[in-house]
């Protein structure tokens, strides 16, 4: 199969969905609050009732400059809105509130990055407002479909992606740029999960040298990112199949199904007449001018791009920890800060990804519920790059302690607990010699060519300072004894 896939050029293009974190809805002051009963959160206006009319939110707005300047965007100024038309029970005007001919955001690129390390740059066709639909629940009734509308009207922003996706796996990394991004921006929770990030795939093949594209088909329904990638990767090689056969790829709607990691036709596909699009004759059209969009960039915050940059030129990191680092706003933000209390930007990275992660996985909290604060966690690792108390005691016993009563100074914590290291050589040379002294035979075999029983006697020089021995100074002096006997 992979010679005949060889033959084949995937052609892919993304429609991702967010809904905004507004408090109230795109048009109408009605409540976003999730987990309210149902049908609660709604209005004459949301229901479309004779007589009333929508006011443009302007956090929408505001949301999609931000999304459009982080993108590198051309944000438009003047800005109108459509009725885009179709029945389902669900949506209780008979119609939603979109743009049309004059999305707010055009062009703009996402670039992802592959597991081999390359980046692509996917081109952006335009980001537009919208509200969205109520929710259809299939399998709460035995018998009816039950309809909660709180939904209904809530704000959407939708990315539409060139046709320049190859593979699911660039589908993957695209969705997850998305998702970091708009988790950044604050504009989106990005939770596929549970509905708030959305995405519908176009998918076609074409032979490879071909100038057409292939007959497209559109995936829905997929509820993360991984089956995003399994339902493209999946639907890449039906059509193959289909047009190996002598088959013409039929033109549908298809859902996903992720327990069997198949697709299955839903509709036929509507076509842009079917929704018979026409002003929205309710909204004035909203002019989007250079003071507003310089206002809504005074408040844009650091970006992963910029963050990623200034961790890996700046603090001279490997693309990978600062991957790791950048994943998470909270967690960039934590490590931004704590640079500016330490120098040590490797140690600083170290702590973060390493023991402070495996605190957050352990107690299962947050970033922003961890309690040590950067500058207490700079000063813990001055005391380690000062020589006053030995990372593996810092590890095991001062930064738990440091959790659990983080008002207190690291230090005073270390003195606490008896764990600033001994440096002087008197001491250092007495526990050294006892430590030698202890194993005769093992500083024969040193002598003789066997190096590896070194760290006997580093082990037996901590367990008799109880880990107060400074190990650098440690190790000198064992060295020093066992090399030139006297």
């Amino acid at each position: 199969m992979s010679d005949i896939r060889d033959k084949y050029q995937p052609v892919i293009g993304l429609e991702v969905h967010m809904q905004l974190l507004t408090k109230s809805k795109a048009y109408s002051s009605d409540s976003t609050e999730f987990g309210g009963m149902p049908n609660s959160n709604v209005s004459v206006i949301t229901l479309g009732h004779p007589g009333t009319l929508p006011k443009v939110n302007r956090a929408v707005i505001d949301s999609a400059i931000k999304l459009g300047l982080a993108l590198g965007c051309n944000i438009r100024e003047r800005n109108e809105y459509a009725r885009k038309n179709y029945f389902y029970a669900d949506l209780p005007k008979g119609y939603q509130i979109t743009q049309d001919t004059t999305p707010i955001c055009t062009g703009g690129f996402i670039t992802i990055k592959l597991e081999n390390g390359e980046e692509k740059k996917i081109t952006l066709t335009r980001i537009h407002m919208e509200e969205d639909a109520g929710k259809s629940m299939h399998d709460t009734d035995p018998f009816d479909t039950l309809v909660d509308l709180n939904r209904a009207g809530v704000a959407l922003l939708e990315i539409v992606s060139e046709p320049e996706i190859r593979s699911g796996e660039e589908a993957y990394a695209y969705i997850s740029e998305v998702r970091k991004l708009v988790r950044y921006l604050e504009i989106c929770d990005g939770n596929m999960e549970e509905g708030s990030l959305r995405c519908d795939a176009n998918i076609s093949v074409m032979l490879k040298g071909a100038s057409k594209f292939g007959r497209r088909v559109e995936v829905k329904n997929m509820n993360s990112i991984r089956n995003v990638q399994r339902a493209i990767e999946f639907e890449i090689e039906r059509q193959i199949a289909e047009l190996e056969a002598g088959c013409e790829i039929s033109q549908d709607t298809r859902s996903f199904d992720a327990g069997k990691g198949t697709t299955f036709v839903m509709r036929s596909k509507e076509m842009a007449n079917d929704y018979r699009y026409f002003p929205e004759p309710d909204l004035p059209p909203v002019i989007v001018d250079a003071k507003w969009i310089a206002e809504v960039k005074a408040t844009m915050p650091a970006l992963p791009n910029e963050l990623h940059k200034k961790f890996t030129q700046d603090f001279g990191l490997n693309e990978y920890d600062a991957g790791v680092l950048t994943e998470s706003k909270p967690v960039a933000l934590y490590f931004n800060e704590l640079t500016t209390h330490t120098k040590n930007y490797k140690a600083a990275s170290n702590w973060v990804t390493g023991d402070i992660k495996s605190y957050l996985n352990e107690f299962a909290v947050h970033m922003e519920d961890f309690p040590v604060k950067p500058k207490a966690m700079a000063d813990l690792i001055a005391l380690i790059d000062d020589g006053k108390v030995s990372h593996s005691a810092v590890s095991q016993k001062l930064f738990p302690e440091l959790c659990k009563t983080p008002e207190k100074a690291p230090l005073a914590i270390a003195q606490s607990l008896d764990l600033i290291q001994e440096s002087d050589s008197g001491q250092m040379e007495e526990w050294v010699d006892a430590a030698l002294a202890a194993y005769p035979d093992k500083v024969e075999e040193y002598r003789g060519g066997k190096k590896g029983v070194l760290g006997l006697f580093m082990g037996e020089v901590m367990k008799l300072s109880k880990g107060k021995a400074d190990p650098k100074l440690a190790n000198q002096l064992v060295r020093q004894k066992l090399d030139n006997p006297s």
